[in-house]
């Protein structure tokens, strides 16, 4: 594998072939996907390493005293043999890295092979593709976090232990001297915490990215601005806290500190910066200043770090894990947002360059990351990284396919499972007015909700046993419409049992899932399935598509969604159990796109805002064509839910919300507008899935096209996690 070291003596930085680090008991070996650099700390390493000898003594006298202490005890040659030997090594650059476990250690239970997890540790979360990791110096990522943000995790935990050393409270007002990487958490931090912050830096940049992230006033620490924010926030009685995020020789940042904190005040140093208290100033206020250690409670105690050995959390609140499992909540939760201080992602292997670059002041950055190869490689061979791949399932069809045993002027007999809004106000509505439809039994895991389906639609019959209706073979057709988690299974089982399957989307919410929808299919030979993608249907869409007419070049579309925020209590927000809002809803517009577009998708890329709310998703499709699909949940609720626009050819074709529909080209057209006639095809689907019910037709969407779909919607869950395009590899 691959590793970037340093040599302190000579300064060089190199990408080193290493061989892969032992999964010893107690810990896991975690594949990096993202690491980050952390501006302060490693560019102060790689700079002394550029030093004379003379500088490096100069820059690290501690260091010194222990060489004299060597001299005194072991003389001259045996201490240089050691100091010279020590200097004209490599030692490991990195302590903060986002990766996926690949192998679990003996007495690991909390995470499997395959999770994303966070790393902590300048001897353990290095810049190298592969890492051993101790049980206290990882923490499982959240659903939906992106591993580049992750990848933040340790200084997320640096910051935030400083700010508990500081104790805030509410409407309480703090200093942040210093907004390099950790001086902007600190200042978000604080903010979530209800805390008025004041930022000083000589950078008006960071200045101004640090108001932007919560600051109400930032500026150069030799300016009067600083000074008279903090007056004006605090009636002249000084800040409540100070926090030390800086760096450097000068004596300044504890200066400033006493010259603005109240009496009484706290000062707490988290950076590396010269601390020559002024005695006077700090005793005549009585300031309490503290030393914030790294990561939290656990840090450099091998017991804890290296042995597993937690402390009790009666005894010990918040730990180095702690810390890091709270920053990841923050971020996951959209308190904390790391994307802006992202001033540089670069490829790992690209990390020298990338140094050089920092450390000659070519590259301004708050924070670089490095990009990992996600495709996974045989341990100690390099190879070229490959995108991560969803494999598209084959469809199998065994020969041996149900006999049709429905006389043709029959009615076409149907079962519902499930009868919640979705299945009474779009589906029923419709197939209760059908001729030649039947009605004939709803299942329900609640008595009361299967009678009043049956009250009010019709049914013949009302049960909560569904192998009753799978045994029935006078029901032709099976309805799918529970929540998401069961759709797959409940799915398999009506494709088993013989019966045409209208499943609701999603068909499925994983691979697994998928794969077993269709060893069902193989098993029983019966592929009469459609999912419930109902836009394609749409009678102003379909028009507009006809009037656009025969595409020769590639495309680009593009598809707003203006999702909205859910009611509280949703059981749409139960991703544990139901998947992501996107993987339940996203399945319609990835085919709509594809329907377009008249091709399944071979790649998908996806990123998502902080917190996962907002999501931009573009398809890559045979020919060339992309779609894009902006899938926004923050948007103002008066604004269209789905607006539409495909370009090709020198013509554009524009659909607002299923109301109005235009094609620009030779000639204009223009759908008249109805304001009452939204139309998103559900009653065209029905037809059209009855009509292959009753004649034994093709169904409405081929198979192979259902399926692409399911695994285009499931690859945007796998890009978010990996940070990469995802290839959608057709199976053999």
């Amino acid at each position: 594998m691959k590793q970037v070291v340093q040599n302190y003596k000579s300064g060089e930085l190199a990408v080193l072939d290493v061989p892969v680090p032992g999964c010893k008991p107690g810990g896991v070996l975690v594949r990096s996907a993202f690491s980050l650099i952390s501006t302060g700390t490693e560019l102060m390493k790689v700079s002394e390493a550029g030093m004379s000898m003379l500088g490096k003594a100069r820059s690290r006298p501690d260091q010194v005293a222990k060489v004299m202490q060597s001299v005194a005890t072991n003389g001259v040659p045996a201490t240089y043999r050691k100091v010279m030997g020590k200097l004209d090594s490599y030692t490991p650059l990195g302590y903060s890295l986002c990766g996926v476990v690949e192998q679990v250690g003996a007495g690991i239970d909390d995470v499997k092979v395959g999770d994303l997890v966070a790393c902590a540790g300048n001897e353990h979360a290095l810049h190298a593709e592969l890492n051993w990791v101790p049980k206290n110096l990882y923490a499982p990522v959240p659903d939906g976090l992106a591993p580049r943000h992750a990848a933040f995790g340790t200084v997320g935990s640096i910051a935030m232990q400083g700010v508990r050393q500081g104790e805030p409270q509410l409407g309480e007002v703090a200093l942040v001297i210093g907004l390099g990487l950790i001086g902007q958490l600190v200042v978000q931090l604080l903010t979530a915490a209800g805390v008025r912050v004041v930022g000083a830096d000589p950078d008006p940049v960071r200045c101004e990215l640090a108001q932007s992230l919560g600051a109400v006033a930032c500026g150069d620490p030799a300016s009067a601005a600083v000074e008279a924010a903090v007056a004006e926030l605090t009636g002249g009685h000084g800040v409540d806290q100070v926090f030390l995020a800086a760096g450097g020789g000068s004596n300044q940042p504890v200066e400033l500190a006493a010259r603005l904190c109240r009496d009484r005040g706290r000062v707490v140093d988290i950076g590396k910066c010269r601390l020559d208290l002024p005695w006077n100033a700090y005793y005549e206020k009585e300031l309490d200043v503290r030393f914030s250690r790294s990561y939290g409670p656990g840090r450099y105690d091998p017991s804890y770090e290296l042995e597993g050995r937690d402390y009790p959390i009666g005894y010990v609140r918040w730990t180095e894990r702690r810390n890091l499992a709270c920053f990841l909540d923050l971020l996951a939760r959209g308190r904390v947002d790391v994307e802006p201080l992202v001033s540089h992602i670069a490829d790992f292997d690209d990390a020298v360059e990338t140094y050089q670059r920092l450390k000659d002041g070519e590259l301004k950055a708050v924070a670089v990351l490095f990009r990992y190869p996600e495709q996974k490689q045989d341990a100690g061979v390099s190879g070229e990284a490959e995108s991560p791949a969803v494999t598209v399932p084959a469809v199998r069809r065994s020969g041996k396919a149900p006999t049709p045993t429905r006389s043709a002027t029959a009615p076409v007999r149907l079962a519902f499972v499930g009868a919640g809004n979705y299945a009474t106000s779009m589906l029923l509505p419709h197939l209760a007015q059908r001729d030649g439809v039947e009605l004939s039994t709803v299942v329900t895991t609640t008595a009361l909700s299967a009678a009043n389906a049956q009250r009010k639609f019709g049914f013949a019959e009302a049960t909560t046993d569904l192998d009753a209706v799978l045994g029935d073979k006078s029901i032709d057709a099976v309805f799918v419409v529970t929540r998401h988690s069961s759709h797959a299974e409940l799915t398999r089982q009506a494709l088993l049992a013989g019966k045409t399957v209208f499943v609701e989307k999603p068909l499925a919410l994983t691979e697994d899932e998928l794969a077993g929808v269709l060893a069902a299919v193989e098993e029983s030979g019966n592929d009469r399935l459609q999912v419930g993608f109902n836009r394609r249907f749409a009678p102003l869409l379909q028009e507009a598509r006809k009037r656009f007419g025969v595409r020769t070049g590639p495309a680009s579309l593009r598809y707003l969604v203006n999702a909205g925020r859910l009611q509280h209590g949703s059981w749409y927000l139960q991703q544990g159990t139901e998947g992501s809002r996107f993987a339940g809803e996203g399945g319609h517009f990835i085919d709509t796109a594809s329907w377009l577009l008249e091709a399944d998708p071979v790649s998908v890329y996806s990123v998502a805002t902080s917190g996962n709310e907002d999501l931009q998703i573009v398809l890559g499709y045979p020919d060339g064509s992309t779609a894009t699909i902006s899938y926004v949940t923050t948007g103002a609720p008066g604004f269209p839910k789905e607006t539409l626009d495909l370009v090709a050819d020198g013509k554009v074709l524009r659909l607002d919300d299923f109301v109005k529909a235009s094609v620009y080209g030779r000639k204009k057209w223009v759908s008249s507008r109805l304001p009452k006639a939204r139309d998103k095809g559900q009653n065209a689907e029905l037809a059209a899935f009855i009509k292959a019910v009753r004649t034994g037709g093709p169904m409405p969407v081929p198979l192979e096209s259902l399926v692409a779909t399911t695994a285009a919607t499931l690859a945007v869950q796998a890009g978010l996690a990996g940070g990469a395009p995802v290839t959608l590899a057709r199976a053999r």
